[in-house]
């Protein structure tokens, strides 16, 4: 997979599969967002993502903003949804999650806070086609 790109799939194993494929070009350090409406299946493909790495606890932090998992690689995955300012971000040391260089970070609602995400970052825009069928963005900012 060469960023950027789109792909479609039409069911839940073929997003496992895209997901398998993506887990291929992370790094230590990278942080992802994701962006969609609601049910778009932005917590699916990360669960699915990080099966790859032997992390299998994974669920949504809509309430929690922020889980920790640690497996083959550690990682932070934070849900903006619920954030109405950045100052809600820095209070759970935001930044100190940015400066692990040694986890990688995924951001769901991303959009919902542009001005805090970093500069260098790889966006997943995720559209839903119908009741199974997605479309992947795959964009990488620097």
């Amino acid at each position: 997979m060469k960023i950027p790109c789109t792909k479609t799939v039409s069911d839940e194993n073929e997003t496992k599969n895209l997901a398998e494929e993506f887990a291929n070009l992370i790094k230590e350090g990278q942080v992802i967002v994701l962006n969609g409406n609601l049910g778009s299946g932005k917590t699916f493909f990360i669960k699915k993502l990080l099966n790859s790495f032997s992390i299998y606890n994974v669920s949504s932090p809509s309430f929690t903003i922020v889980n920790e998992y640690s497996g083959s690689i550690k990682a932070y995955h934070f849900d903006f949804f619920r954030l109405k300012t950045i100052e809600e971000l820095y209070d759970i040391g935001w930044q100190d999650y940015l400066n692990d260089y040694n986890a990688v970070t995924f951001i769901e609602w991303g959009n919902q806070l542009e001005n805090a995400l970093p500069k260098n970052r790889i966006e997943i825009l995720i559209t839903a086609k119908n009741d199974t069928k997605r479309q992947f963005d795959f964009n990488k900012y620097e």
